[in-house]
């Protein structure tokens, strides 16, 4: 199985695991779609590698430790982005009333399997 196939594969088991999920891209961490089910990828990825950046930049700042994700919440719902290792990003838009401990507890550990591979 090649790598892109790995990936794609892991992207269909995070979307069974939590099918409340709108979207969901990986991306590398300059900001290019690796796997995505978003029409709107490009600036999604663009958009997660940034926050995961910034994430890091407060993180270190603010002495918090290692970031383990950013959260964007609006009024209609979640963005969550997680690193992937050091090279990936993974970036879930959920909707309002969704079980963030449950997509934490899951994106978590596809965050950690998507890393492997990239």
């Amino acid at each position: 199985m090649t790598k892109q196939e790995q990936l794609q594969q892991i992207l269909r088991e995070l979307k069974q695991a939590l099918p409340e999920l709108r979207s969901v891209v990986v991306a590398s961490t300059d900001g290019l779609p690796i796997v995505h089910d978003s029409a709107d990828a490009p600036r999604v990825a663009a958009l997660a590698a940034t926050a995961l950046g910034l994430g890091k930049r407060i993180s270190q700042t603010t002495e918090l430790g290692s970031l383990e994700e950013t959260i964007v919440r609006g009024n209609q719902g979640y963005f969550v982005v997680y690193a992937a290792g050091d090279k990936g990003v993974l970036a879930l838009a959920a909707p309002a009333g969704a079980n963030l401990g449950l997509i934490h507890l899951e994106a978590r550990e596809f965050a950690t399997r998507l890393a492997q591979v990239l």
